[in-house]
């Protein structure tokens, strides 16, 4: 018995749907749930002389029923915002001494951003890598997109 091709296709997608159905239940046992380890980021500051450097911090997590009735989740403190932009620049873009213009964390999407502190450390975030800025006086920082495809950031001022 011959099978035009439509017919074919019709039976492939939903033999495929059914699958994904039977893939997709619910799980039948509760999942053990433990508070996730710190979130580590880079911090950009000025000490008292003006000068910036790089340090390791870390947010830690608390387990919160956050939306009930979904089973807690690991969240860490409030951080007051003022809201969210995303900045883009070119391969090769180039920004010499520069203090931030405000305290900011910055959270890289695409590309590869070089910043250089005072004390001439030098680092290269990428994407998921997560910088909180806050030499907003003194010196400031160096930084140039080092990716050959354009950087993509997004920026949320802090209070």
């Amino acid at each position: 018995m011959k099978h035009s091709t439509s017919f074919k296709v019709g039976l492939l997608v939903t033999l495929v749907l059914v699958a994904a159905l039977f893939a997709f239940q619910p799980q039948e046992k509760p999942v053990s749930i433990k508070v996730a380890e710190p979130l580590r980021y880079v911090r950009i500051y000025s000490d008292s002389n003006g000068q910036s450097h790089f340090a390791e911090e870390e947010a830690a997590f608390q387990l919160v029923d956050y939306a009930p009735p979904a089973p807690p989740i690991s969240v860490t403190e409030v951080l007051g915002a003022e809201g969210v932009s995303f900045i883009s620049s070119p391969s090769g873009w180039f920004g010499d001494w520069h203090p931030a213009p405000r305290r900011q964390f910055i959270f890289m999407l695409a590309g590869e951003l070089e910043a250089e502190v005072s004390d001439g450390e030098v680092r290269i975030f990428k994407p998921g890598d997560i910088v909180l800025v806050e030499d907003t006086t003194g010196q400031g920082h160096i930084s140039r997109v080092v990716s050959k495809e354009r950087a993509y950031l997004a920026v949320v001022p802090l209070k």
